[in-house]
């Protein structure tokens, strides 16, 4: 949903069809785009030589998979494995829609065991909601800083998330990247966000020693007035209100901040794994990665969010022991290498993260390791099955800050605080 945009011309991939026709199928529901359903495809070919008995037909989600699935759901035809979305998922799973794997992984402790050393527990603990385990979790889609090497040479952004650069030191590069015209309109930023405004600054926030919510999983309280949160949020609507070194809110509507960063207007961009293939291979468009910095109540390192998607199994599934299997592949080692290799994806297990095949995907990015300890330094934004009306109170609120409308220090939580307890 909001890591990436899915496009329609996804349903015209061979293997790729509607929920209509042959029953006896196993249903995979996700949403991808056309090459990431592609990646999907093989993951599929590989199973079906190890299982040829289990056929599987393949939903492609539309713009809200939320409502989609709980409409299929309410027809009786629920997907047999759903796509789990971090922010989405415990309000599936207390509606009973999504089986709690605990009674799968407990029926084969030794897998279950193999799994839990070779998973990043922050991913992985993502999907444990009210005591049970509704998901396992396939990719990891945190956000970091793209950059031009073009642009910012004689910066040094740092490589790891244990070296994280300060506010300042961040600050200080986006300056010396932004150039303006004569008659003052920039003509190359030192920063674009290609992500969602609000969970940027969050991320910020969050990156200067406060929590979003606490806790996590289940919260019951934003902490939008801790003045480490406050402050960090306040910096980066900053970044663009005061210091001008990225452009407005309002500008981001009319200006799209990948292309930006791709025709060398911007010098660094905050996104994710999704604009990888975006950016990668271009001869004009020489990137690495680099961390999120931290501010003076933050570190020792920086920190992201979990941007975790998972699979899930449908509670009232017939074929659960079919479905389990597919799941099993999918993000147990062999699925995970394909993940891997594929270069749209980045893995969620430490030895497909290891493996060639990763490295050989990402050649031309030097500072792999903010893909490799991304997992390690990730934090979940909120879990929690009032996430909807949550985002809308968020996204009212910081928009304003955002736009220079109020100041992060006067946000108040007790809106959300009240829907939390309510949930």
């Amino acid at each position: 949903m909001r890591r990436r945009t899915l496009l329609g011309s996804a349903l015209a991939l061979p293997l790729l069809s509607g929920c209509g026709g042959d029953d006896d199928a196993l249903t995979f529901f996700f949403q991808a785009r056309p090459e990431e359903a592609r990646v999907r495809r093989r993951i599929i070919e590989e199973f079906r030589k190890l299982h040829p008995e289990i056929r599987i037909r393949t939903i492609v989600s539309g713009p809200d998979p939320l409502q989609q699935m709980l409409t299929y759901c309410a027809g009786g035809k629920c997907p047999d494995v759903m796509m789990a979305w971090e922010l989405l998922y415990s309000g599936l799973a207390k509606r009973g829609v999504l089986l709690d794997l605990r009674t799968l992984l407990d029926r084969d402790p030794g897998y279950a065991e193999t799994l839990r050393r070779d998973s990043f527990p922050a991913l992985y603990d993502t999907f444990a909601y009210a005591g049970g385990q509704y998901a396992l979790p396939e990719q990891w889609s945190g956000v970091f800083l793209y950059y031009n090497r073009e642009l910012c040479a004689g910066i040094s952004p740092p490589t790891r998330w244990r070296d994280a650069w300060t506010f300042d030191e961040f600050l200080d590069a986006a300056r010396a990247v932004t150039r303006r015209d004569s008659s003052g309109h920039p003509s190359r930023w030192g920063f674009v966000d290609a992500w969602v405004p609000y969970f940027s600054a969050a991320c910020f926030g969050m990156n200067n020693g406060s929590d979003w919510f606490t806790p996590a999983v289940d919260p019951v309280r934003a902490n939008l007035d801790d003045p480490r949160f406050a402050a960090g949020f306040q910096f980066y609507a900053d970044l663009a209100l005061r210091h001008r070194v990225a452009p407005r809110v309002g500008d981001q509507q009319s200006v799209s901040a990948p292309d930006l960063f791709r025709r060398g207007r911007a010098g660094m961009a905050l996104g994710g794994h999704w604009l990888y293939s975006e950016f990668a291979g271009q001869d004009d468009l020489d990137i690495d990665l680099t961390v999120l910095p931290v501010g003076p109540h933050g570190g020792p390192g920086a920190i992201t969010d979990v941007g975790c998607t998972g699979l899930a199994i449908a509670a009232d599934s017939p074929r659960v022991e079919q479905a389990w299997e597919f799941v099993k592949f999918a993000t147990g080692p062999v699925g995970q290498e394909l993940i891997a290799r594929s270069g749209l994806f980045v893995p969620v297990l430490k030895s497909a993260m290891a493996a060639p095949g990763f490295a050989e995907a990402h050649r031309d990015i030097r500072n792999l390791a903010v893909l490799t300890d991304g997992p390690g330094s990730s934090r979940p934004l909120a879990v929690t099955p009032a996430w909807g009306k949550v985002s809308a109170l968020l996204e009212r609120g910081g928009n304003r800050v955002l736009r220079g409308a109020a100041r992060a220090d006067t946000l108040d939580p007790g809106d959300i605080d009240a829907v939390l307890g309510a949930s």
